[in-house]
């Protein structure tokens, strides 16, 4: 049982704090909700009846918290070639609520967008997965979101130009922007 002010976190939402705990009538029914606050003022009502049950826990120590940041520091995991496994295996991992699962996704993502780009689905999942991980790791840093959103960045980009860096062709800024298409010359006169 979770008490008002516990940091706690609801798996496939991130992590928030107990508001209150309230009893409520839903379709004929009194049950007991655990009134989650999370970042950006949403709440969330959890049953506390079936809180263990969905996999709600208790937020990390800091000790925890460098694991996962050592995880974002580590070169990707091996992954399914074929997007639709690889996309359940991350719901998977993601679904577990296992905040190293959670780093693994986000590190291995970020990685193959950095690499060739992601689908909608999969840049949607990475988008989830890194709200989820920041949402824990700013309750376990005592910090605020955009100074732990810097630090995931800075660790997975190094750890990409540590692993990665030389299989990426780099691009020219200048085609990136202004593709060449020809000669130069114009046609038109």
């Amino acid at each position: 049982m979770f008490n008002v002010g516990d940091k706690i976190v609801y798996p496939m939402h991130g992590a928030g704090t107990i508001d209150s705990i309230e009893e409520k009538d839903i379709l004929g029914q009194k049950q007991s909700y655990y009134i989650l606050k999370m970042p950006g003022e949403v709440k969330v009502m959890i049953p506390t009846a079936k809180a263990e049950e969905v996999g709600v826990r208790n937020i990390i120590n800091k000790e925890s918290a460098d694991k996962v940041f050592g995880i974002l520091e580590k070169d990707e995991t091996q992954m399914d070639k074929n997007w639709n496994k690889r996309y359940r295996d991350n719901m998977d991992k993601m679904k577990s609520g296992d905040i190293y699962e959670i780093a693994d996704v986000v590190r291995n993502l970020s990685f193959k967008q950095k690499e060739k780009g992601l689908s909608t689905g999969e840049k949607k999942m990475l988008n989830n997965a890194k709200q989820i991980l920041v949402s824990e790791l700013v309750l376990a840093e005592h910090a605020s979101q955009e100074e732990v959103e810097q630090l995931v960045e800075n660790k997975i980009n190094t750890s990409f130009m540590t692993f990665r860096a030389e299989e990426v062709k780099p691009e020219s800024v200048v085609n990136k922007f202004i593709p060449y298409e020809g000669t130069g010359t114009s046609n038109d006169a």
